[in-house]
């Protein structure tokens, strides 16, 4: 299912779903730990000053009746944004290639650096 299906099913708006990717950049952690954070945030107002009574209105409530679907919703939440950031991530990380063969030595001189120590540099043509 994609993201605006899971969001439609639990009721949340779009600013429900950045509150949640908000607290999970903030400490990358699973259920309950992520609930925790979400907590803190909205306790000391983190997310554009929202507290409770604001995160309630947009769909995030911390009440116990109110916690299967808050968990589901957050661990969803949280687990496409582990997923995008680990795409992100392979794309950043991917090892550039290195030459297989050293330089020709038609290519290399050699020069000293300002320690006095040997260092090997390709030559200009």
């Amino acid at each position: 299912m994609d993201s605006r299906g899971q969001q439609e099913d639990l009721g949340a708006s779009d600013a429900a779903v950045d509150f949640v990717r908000f607290c999970h950049r903030r400490r990358r952690a699973g259920w309950p730990e992520l609930y925790d954070e979400m907590c803190a945030v909205a306790r000391r107002g983190l997310y554009h000053g929202w507290g409770f009574a604001e995160l309630a209105e947009h769909g995030i409530a911390f009440g116990l009746a109110e916690m299967p679907r808050l968990a589901g919703f957050a661990v969803e939440v949280a687990r496409q944004e582990s997923e995008r950031r680990g795409r992100v991530l392979v794309a950043v990380l991917a090892p550039s290639p290195l030459p297989s063969a050293p330089l020709p030595s038609e290519l290399r001189e050699e020069a000293r650096d300002d320690a006095g120590a040997q260092v090997l540099v390709a030559a200009a043509s």
